[in-house]
This record gives structure tokens, C-alpha cells and sequence, in this order.
């Protein structure tokens, strides 16, 4: 209180944890049914790809088979009128999301190179909505090798209608052929022809008998009230790359995209299918001197000459578009030290970043690696300003999960839309969500069931977190026992949920645990 007429406001804290409720499912397994390799069926249904659209009103996933289908926002279309005019009414949605299924379809098929003796596998990498026009939706599929742009829309379907020959009218048009109909006993096959071949109506001047042909039936066909979606493969963008595409990336242009394979990033216009530059080339003279690849790439969501890729050392460059043609020089580096004497057989590997994410309003990049998940300022680039450890309990265990080759797993990351949080998969189907800024203690771990807060502990831990220049570390430890997590549940590692995303204007995740959608509200 000052003089008793002004309130001074006391500082806002962060937020305070959300509390994450289950929204709905979309193939779940039946209990007590594993989704296994051998079996063919299941482990092509396995998602692999998660995607909104920019309004949220849409979800597309991919899985191992080759298939996109595609889920529709439901619960806002019931009040009329769009979201949008909703909250410029100031109109609280009080109920959560609701999607249902849209449509789907078969975007890629199993290929063979025989140049290279090569199986392509038809496994969805990933999916990047593009600008919706007309009423139709936008959408780029990406295999190992080949991009594909569809087009979604809703077509009336064309019926046909009744014969449009009146029977009690005259035969001049042809009707029917009948008993009662036909004045003539002359017999007439069901195509229309006669075994008469004296009117000779089938002859190359086509002359017709007097009185047209009885047996002539004209179907016309009209559109009905009733649609149908259909899916439409516009422009395939092949033989770029002679290794994996590991990423897909719009442009805010809106008329280019960058596909990104371990040495090389091309920059391809959505209209032309046939060329693409190459703006970035990381591959040595001799292959022998590589030392690392690429491993994620994404424009930035504005700034349309920006964008960034990842390294399997670690690091994050980012790349400006109007320096040069060839982008191998990059505009800044982000990476971070070593400490010393923490250097061991792992520490390569476990450094390699999976994934990268801007946030919405490109400030920020979101990059996870095996260990960790890491905030960086793009106007910084002396360290992060936030680490959060989601996988620290397994260090003890690295050996084990390099013999199984778990080590290796690609881990996918997301932002809120208004950025103050994070989200990452584990294994267990677990995911966890950090929150951004500045003295938040919300570390939320849960999984991916119709229970998600069930394998949360009363009061989690604080994650490690590094702030600014300092190299705090506060190491949350799970516990001694070998195969518990942090939270002191067993852990399993042949269940790991690797994708996820974020609504883009409300709290809300889409997560994919094998065969199933998991969706979640707070």
C-alpha cells in the first residue's frame, strides 16, 4: 500500500502445474495383446508420425504400413460458427477436445532399388500439413526416400439415376424391351443387340431401324446431397536423396519445403516435383573423414530465409538462406561443453539430438538428445538456458541399453503454443511435461493409458536444469534398484513412446504408444 490509493502488485510466479486428464483413445489393444515384429498386422500399424495442423482443428498420423489417417476437431463445431468467432466472443470452451476419425489413406508403398538392391520400406518418417485452399486439405508424406504432396477434399458423389426412358412414351427414343412394351416378337439381347442382323444397326454407318431400338437404356447421372472424402496424390518428389530422410519442414512462405536426409538438406518449391537445390551438403570428399550427420532440420515459423538442423554431435546450426546458395557456412552454432573428465565410450552417442522444434514465435529451440531435453535462446549461443533430464536414472544402465540397441532410439520433443512448457516420450509409454520458465518446479511424468497420473509420485523431483551461463547440475537419481525408474516403477523398454505433439493453441497432447492415439487435456 502507497499513501493508502495505490496496490502494489506482487511479482506473478510461474504457473502453477496443470493437471492432465485422458481425452480419448483411437485403437487401443486389447488387454493383454503385445504389438509384436512377427506380427505383420500389428507392427505396421504401429504410428510413427503425429502432426496438428496450424489451426488445431486437425490431426494427421502415419504408421509403419504406408497409411495417413487423418482426425477432425469435434467438440467446437457445436456450437456453430468457428473457434475463432468463439474467443472473439470471449466464449470459454468448457468442454476438452474432442476429435473423431476423418478419413484415411495409403500414402506410400514398399518399393525396391534395384540400382542399390535396396528395400525402401513404406514406413510414414513424417507429415507436415501445408496451407488449406478451397476447402481442402494440404499434406506433405515422407518415406526413407520418397515425398509425396496430397490434396484432401470432399466431392459429392454422382449416382446414377433412374433410366431416363418413360416406357409409356413412344419408341422413338427407345424404351424398354417388354412383352408389354414391344410391339414386336423379334427377340433382343440384354446389351440391346438383335440376332436379326437385317436392320444391320451394328454396321459401320450405325444406321438405326425405324422406330429407334426397343432395348437402347440411357442411365444419366446426377450428383447427390451426399460427400465423400478423397484423397489425391498432387506431386511426388523422388530420387533427391541417396540416403534417409530423417525430416520434412514448411516453409512460412508458403510455397517452398526442405527435406533433410543424414549429409544433405534440399530446398524443393511445392509446385515443381522434378528439381530441388541443395542447400546444405555435409558429406567429405572421403567418407572415411565423417565425423557426424544430420539428424533433424525445420524452418523457422516466421522468418522464412531461417532455418535450423541438428547434428548427431550435439550440436544446432542455424542457416541463413540469403548468405549464400550453398548454406555450409551456418549463421550461429549452438552447443555445449563437455564437462571435464565426463568424456566416456557413450558420451557421443547419447549427445546425438533426435529431434528439434522452434517454438511458435521462433525465439526459441527445443532440441532433445538421449539423456536430455535442451531450451535454447537462438539470441545465445553459449549454452542453453534450460536442461531438463529426462533419462539421467539410466546412465547406470547405458551398457545394457547399447547391447539392445535402445540406446539408439529417436525420441521426438514439443512446445506448448504459448511456450511456457515441454514435452518429451520415454520408455514405459511414459512422457513427461517440463514447465519454461524461471523457478517452475513442474516436472509431470505420465502415461500413456486411459489413467495417465497413475504412475506419477505425489511430489516429483525437480529436474536438473541449467540456467544462463552456470553449470548447475541437480541430478534427480532414481532409485538403486536395476530396472526402476525415477519414480521407482519398473521400467520396460520394448514400450517407449517416441512421438508426440502439442495443440497449437491449447493444452492439449497427442501421443502414440504402438498402435494407439492417446489424447490428453488439462
Amino acid at each position: 500500500m502507497n499513501g493508502g490509493d495505490e496496490v502494489i502488485a506482487a511479482p506473478a510466479g510461474p504457473p502453477q502445474p496443470l493437471e492432465w486428464k485422458f481425452s480419448q483413445v483411437f485403437g487401443e489393444r486389447a488387454a493383454g495383446e503385445e504389438v509384436q515384429e512377427g506380427n505383420c498386422l500389428s507392427a505396421m500399424d504401429i504410428i510413427s508420425a503425429i502432426e496438428f495442423d496450424k489451426s488445431g482443428d486437425h490431426l494427421a498420423t502415419g504408421d509403419r504400413g504406408g497409411r495417413v489417417v487423418l482426425f477432425e476437431r469435434t467438440d467446437t463445431k457445436d456450437h456453430g460458427g468457428s473457434r475463432r468467432d468463439s474467443e472473439r466472443m470471449d466464449y470459454s470452451i468448457s468442454r476438452h477436445p474432442e476429435f473423431r476419425y476423418k478419413t484415411e489413406f495409403q500414402s506410400h508403398e514398399p518399393e525396391f532399388d534395384y540400382l542399390k538392391s535396396l528395400e525402401i520400406e513404406e514406413k510414414i518418417n513424417k507429415i507436415r500439413w501445408c496451407q488449406t485452399a478451397n476447402g481442402a486439405l494440404f499434406l506433405l508424406s515422407t518415406n526413407d526416400k520418397t515425398i509425396k504432396f496430397w490434396k484432401v477434399q470432399e466431392k459429392k458423389v454422382k449416382k446414377i439415376s433412374e433410366m431416363n426412358v418413360d416406357p409409356s412414351k413412344t419408341m422413338g427414343n427407345g424404351c424398354i424391351a417388354s412383352s408389354s412394351n414391344s410391339n414386336s416378337s423379334r427377340p433382343y439381347l440384354a446389351n440391346g443387340g438383335s440376332p436379326d442382323r437385317s436392320h444391320n444397326f451394328l454396321s459401320n454407318d450405325l444406321s438405326f431401324p425405324p422406330g429407334g431400338i426397343p432395348s437402347l437404356r440411357l442411365p444419366t447421372v446426377v450428383s447427390s446431397h451426399e460427400t465423400s472424402l478423397v484423397a489425391r496424390c498432387r506431386r511426388v518428389y523422388a530420387h533427391a536423396h541417396d540416403y534417409h530422410i530423417n525430416s520434412i519442414s514448411n516453409n512460412s512462405d508458403g510455397e517452398t519445403f526442405i527435406s533433410a536426409d543424414d549429409l544433405r538438406i534440399n530446398l524443393w518449391n511445392l509446385e515443381i516435383s522434378n528439381q530441388s537445390f541443395n542447400i546444405v551438403d555435409v558429406k567429405p570428399a572421403n567418407m572415411e573423414d565423417l565425423t557426424e550427420v544430420i539428424t533433424s532440420a525445420e524452418f523457422h515459423p516466421t522468418h522464412c530465409n531461417t532455418l535450423a538442423y541438428s547434428s548427431s554431435k550435439g550440436s544446432i546450426r542455424l542457416v541463413d538462406l540469403r548468405q549464400s546458395a550453398l548454406c555450409d557456412s551456418h549463421a550461429k552454432l549452438f552447443e555445449e561443453q563437455e564437462a571435464p573428465g565426463s568424456r566416456s565410450f557413450f558420451t557421443e552417442i547419447i549427445a546425438s539430438i533426435s529431434d528439434i522444434k522452434f517454438g511458435k514465435d521462433g525465439r526459441y529451440i527445443l532440441s532433445r538428445d538421449y539423456m536430455t531435453l535442451k531450451l535454447w535462446d537462438i539470441n545465445m549461443d553459449s549454452g542453453p538456458v534450460a536442461t531438463f533430464q529426462v533419462h539421467e536414472y539410466l546412465r547406470p544402465k547405458l551398457c545394457d541399453l547399447y547391447e539392445n540397441d535402445s540406446i539408439f532410439d529417436k525420441f521426438e520433443c514439443c512446445l506448448s503454443g504459448d511456450g511456457l512448457r515441454v514435452a518429451t516420450g520415454s520408455y514405459s509409454n511414459l512422457f513427461r511435461v517440463f514447465g519454461c520458465n524461471p523457478g517452475s518446479a513442474e516436472a509431470t511424468t505420465l502415461e500413456a493409458s486411459k489413467n495417465p497420473m497413475r504412475r506419477q509420485v505425489p511430489t516429483p523431483s525437480r529436474p536438473s536444469r541449467s540456467l544462463g551461463n552456470s553449470i548447475t547440475r541437480v541430478v534427480r537419481r532414481g532409485a538403486e534398484t536395476p530396472g526402476v525408474d525415477a519414480n521407482g516403477n519398473s521400467f520396460d523398454f520394448t514400450t517407449k513412446l517416441l512421438h508426440l505433439a502439442w495443440h497449437p493453441s491449447e493444452n492439449s497432447i497427442a501421443c502414440a504408444a504402438a498402435n494407439s492415439l492417446y489424447m490428453y487435456y488439462a
